[in-house]
């Protein structure tokens, strides 16, 4: 018997075990997605899950710079505002300041959007 199972384990194609352990709320979140999926042979499923399966990793640093930006561009538009409303002027300068700081916005929206895209 010893060499009939060194045989299969010379011939087979795949030859390394993985085995991990999960709580009962997982469990029943795997076999529910697998019974979405059509899928009916759990080691079919998860290896498929394991091979094509998307992890999506959201870097929230340029999200971050997007809202310092909007923050910025909106706290001048702010004092811009007033200053119109106290003096009933507005200043070639401020409308550049504020169209510097809305093209900035769009760069990092447009970083977003490829990253977002790429996924």
């Amino acid at each position: 018997m010893d060499e009939q199972n060194e045989k299969k384990k010379v011939n087979r194609k795949r030859d390394i075990f993985i085995r991990f352990m999960v709580d009962e709320k997982e469990r029943d979140m795997i076999y529910r997605r697998m019974e979405q999926t059509g899928i009916k042979n759990l080691r079919a499923y998860l290896l498929k899950q394991a091979i094509d399966g998307q992890v999506i990793h959201i870097e929230l640093d340029s999200v971050k710079e997007m809202c310092q930006l909007l923050s910025n561009a909106t706290n001048n538009l702010n004092q811009i505002a007033r200053r119109v409303n106290d003096t009933g002027n507005i200043y070639a300068e401020d409308i550049a300041d504020l169209q510097a700081r809305y093209d900035e916005l769009w760069a990092q929206t447009k970083i977003i959007l490829k990253k977002l895209a790429a996924m």
